[in-house]
């Protein structure tokens, strides 16, 4: 059952709903000290995954190659117009919240956090990834819900999507990957989450929605790794 991302899209809901009700009493201040919380929340998770890493080369090549992909091909470019098509969706929203709105949308849909939670949740039930995103995603939710007001509650429809697709698929995937393919991927997807983490504490501006491919190319680099070029070494 999925229940890491049950969790996630009620926060992602709730922390809307909450928002619009009483954040507008939230100073600039707070704001930005929260999150600075938020990156260091994510930085520790990413941190966690990471030291499970099994073949470091495999591992930082996948990461380097997916960016690369990601760059070539404008994925982050491409899944911002699709959060641009979405806010249009949405009745109500003045042109002054779209960009705002895009912002919320691809958050919370297209993190490298939540796909690498949802996949993994679906591999091996392990929901804690999504559960601690979703301690965050509903303080996220209230401070964007309080420039967009309920609205930013809609998110969470696109998200169930996303995130439950992924969770099924990786059911499928699971049984074909080996121990270290798994590792390597939870690494991967710690590096992204550390990424994430310095970006949403304003630290650097990773492009995280570049390096989402890497998540992808690190099962078959590792397993090509392990299999074929650590038994020449």
């Amino acid at each position: 059952m999925p229940v890491g991302v049950i969790c996630n899209v009620l926060a992602v809901a709730l922390g809307g709903v909450l928002g619009s009700l009483g954040g507008k009493r939230l100073s600039e201040e707070f704001k930005q000290k929260l999150n600075l919380i938020f990156g260091i929340c994510s930085m520790g998770i990413g941190i966690s995954s990471i030291v499970l890493m099994q073949n470091m080369p495999a591992v930082t090549l996948a990461l380097i190659l997916g960016t690369i992909l990601g760059i070539v091909t404008h994925l982050g470019q491409h899944i911002e117009n699709g959060g641009m098509h979405l806010a249009k969706l949405i009745p109500g929203q003045g042109d002054t919240d779209n960009a705002l709105l895009v912002t919320a949308i691809v958050l919370f849909c297209a993190s490298g956090t939540g796909i690498y939670g949802s996949i993994v949740s679906g591999m091996s039930g392990d929901h804690s990834i999504l559960i601690a995103k979703s301690i965050l995603d509903i303080f996220t939710a209230m401070i964007f819900a309080c420039s967009l007001g309920p609205v930013t509650s809609l998110a969470a429809i696109p998200q169930a999507v996303i995130f439950l697709a992924l969770f099924f698929c990786a059911r499928l995937i699971f049984p074909l990957t080996t121990p270290a393919m798994v590792n390597d991927f939870k690494a991967c997807g710690g590096l992204i989450m550390l990424a994430t983490g310095f970006r949403i504490a304003k630290v650097k501006d990773f492009p995280i929605a570049d390096m989402i491919p890497a998540m992808i190319l690190v099962w078959p680099i590792s397993y090509v790794w392990a299999a074929w070029i650590v038994p020449m070494l």
